[in-house]
């Protein structure tokens, strides 16, 4: 055995998560038949779909309390936060701690989901198996300083699934089975790969503006647009911190929009934005410059 396999840290298959994720696209194919279906439900999934990934996910786990992008209200701040726990994608502690646990160590073994390991294991993989170091709540707790104290993230982090489940009697008290097959499952499935993406397909497929040492991170549009500008992410891999991912004018970012309507209601300040000029060197051909508010930042 090679002192590099010997040093792999031994992993425990995860049956309880595997076994719900089997659960939930089994849950989600009974979309196909017909007395699932209703266009209130399908309006209701892709209704649910942006509030819990853009506006909860994209913009309240990742933009705002992992990078800390802008400032919000408290209120505000709590409220994009709860959505995210309805994505079911982890409570905030945890999605955050890993997040940035990616960032320090982006496709080495000190990311959670390597994508050099494979694209299944950065895409889905990593989730089903219990990591000795990325699991660790010391370490959890370590990458996630700032928000582990909180008491009402503490709640999310502990009651996600239970939240989860209030919701599901709730729709299904309103419009039944449909309500539930569209509004839960299938919606939490196309939400999940819409995330997982990001994390396989995004570090194999598309361009790269900036070019990053050990880092397999690409622009990928058909990305972008599934996980609301999450996808342009050679861009925040290059600028973690920047509010906006869409950084040129065809890099649709609709996350980076919601963010722009609450600047203009005065509820997004302090916004951090990336910015990128030509430059003669051909190699990058794009290289990063920061906003005023980026300098401010960044000193």
């Amino acid at each position: 055995m090679s002192s590099t396999a010997a040093a792999k840290p031994k992993l425990n298959f995860n049956t309880g998560t595997t076994g719900y994720f089997i659960f939930l696209h089994a849950g989600a194919l009974l979309a196909l038949f017909p007395f699932a279906f209703s266009w209130s439900a399908v309006a209701l999934m892709f209704f649910l779909h942006w509030l819990t990934a853009s506006l909860g996910i994209c913009l309240g786990y990742h933009r705002y309390l992992t990078h800390r992008g802008m400032d919000l209200p408290k209120w505000l701040a709590r409220t994009l936060v709860f959505f995210g726990a309805l994505a079911c994608e982890n409570g905030p502690i945890k999605w955050v701690a890993q997040h940035r646990m990616h960032h320090a160590g982006s496709d080495t073994d000190k990311d959670p989901h390597n994508a050099k390991n494979s694209l299944w294991w950065a895409h889905v993989g990593w989730m089903l198996y219990e990591h000795p170091e990325f699991d660790n709540k010391e370490n959890i707790r370590n990458y996630s300083k700032d928000i582990a104290g909180d008491a009402f993230y503490q709640f999310l982090d502990n009651h996600f699934i239970k939240i989860q489940f209030a919701l599901g009697f709730l729709l299904f008290a309103i419009g039944g089975w449909p309500f539930v097959i569209w509004g839960i499952f299938l919606r939490l499935v196309l939400v999940y790969h819409s995330t997982w993406f990001v994390n396989s397909a995004a570090h194999a497929w598309g361009y790269k503006t900036f070019a990053l040492e050990n880092d397999l991170s690409t622009n990928c549009w058909w990305v972008g647009l599934i996980a609301y500008g999450e996808g342009w992410h050679n861009n925040h891999h290059a600028f973690p911190k920047s509010a906006r991912h869409g950084l040129r004018p065809w890099e649709i970012d609709l996350t980076w929009m919601a963010i722009c309507v609450l600047k203009a209601l005065g509820l997004a300040t302090n916004i951090k934005v990336a910015k990128i000029k030509r430059v003669d060197s051909p190699n990058p051909e794009l290289a990063p410059t920061y906003g005023a508010d980026m300098v401010k930042q960044a000193a």
